[in-house]
């Protein structure tokens, strides 16, 4: 039972520049509207990650964290165990701390954008193209080989087994008709920002879905519109993850 929970229980995120954060919001809120009286939600801004064994120590009581940009593959190893999927796709977005004081990393962000994105989908979907290739984006990729959807990364940098935006074209579009925006690019506050793709390109067979929130149409995504492709950001995704967190973290 959720409201049998032991009192002073401490939540929180971790992560760089999280001031703007979803989760301190939606789980404060939750306390709330749920009277889950004992319950609290907090920020841990780190400039590095090496910092997070200091956190752990300082706070006795704390059962969950959230963990976001840049910290999810960095995290791994501080945690004394990880959930198999976690494991498999090599990034830990949400963490549970027993009152033993051990560490497991788990990802709910595959969780959340499989069940945000399943909705969309329709027979012609075979397809996907990743933009980046951080944490969230290997986690996107999990989802899509369970959704049985192929998937190929672009990436800004050299990498192996990652396209070059300069050789995304007409052709390019033509085979992949989901395209999702794993970069930060156009997050609160420099909105104006894009990934690097031509936009013209974009059909009503596509869906542009970002996983950014803020703002909550991107500059992606109302480029993408305006070609009538189907548009979706994370928000729905991140309530998804963020319930699942939680499950988690009291079960």
């Amino acid at each position: 039972m959720e409201h049998a929970l032991e009192k002073n229980r401490l939540y929180g995120l971790i992560g760089k520049n999280i001031s703007y954060s979803f989760s301190k919001k939606y789980f404060n809120d939750k306390f709330e509207k749920e009277e889950l009286t004992g319950c609290f939600y907090e920020n841990f801004d780190l400039q590095a990650i090496n910092q997070f064994p200091k956190i752990i120590r300082e706070n006795p009581n704390l059962r969950g964290l959230n963990v976001t940009i840049p910290y999810k593959e960095k995290i791994i190893p501080y945690l004394d165990k990880l959930d198999e999927n976690a494991s498999k796709i090599g990034a830990v977005n949400c963490i549970k701390i027993t009152k033993k004081g051990k560490i497991k990393g788990y990802n709910t962000d595959y969780y959340g954008f499989k069940k945000s994105l399943e909705p969309l989908l329709q027979s012609h979907h075979q397809k996907a193209l990743i933009l980046g290739t951080g944490g969230a984006s290997k986690a996107v990729a999990f989802a899509l080989e369970k959704l049985g959807i192929l998937y190929t990364f672009v990436s800004r940098s050299k990498k192996e087994n990652a396209l070059d935006y300069k050789y995304i074209n007409a052709t390019t579009f033509d085979n992949y008709q989901i395209i999702i925006n794993c970069t930060p690019l156009g997050t609160h506050p420099n909105v104006e920002e894009f990934p690097p793709i031509l936009y013209e390109f974009f059909t009503k067979e596509h869906i542009a879905f970002d996983l950014i929130y803020n703002p909550e149409e991107t500059e992606f995504l109302k480029r993408a519109k305006a070609k009538n492709a189907v548009t979706k950001n994370g928000y729905e995704m991140l309530v998804f993850q963020a319930e699942k967190g939680w499950k988690i973290w009291n079960k």
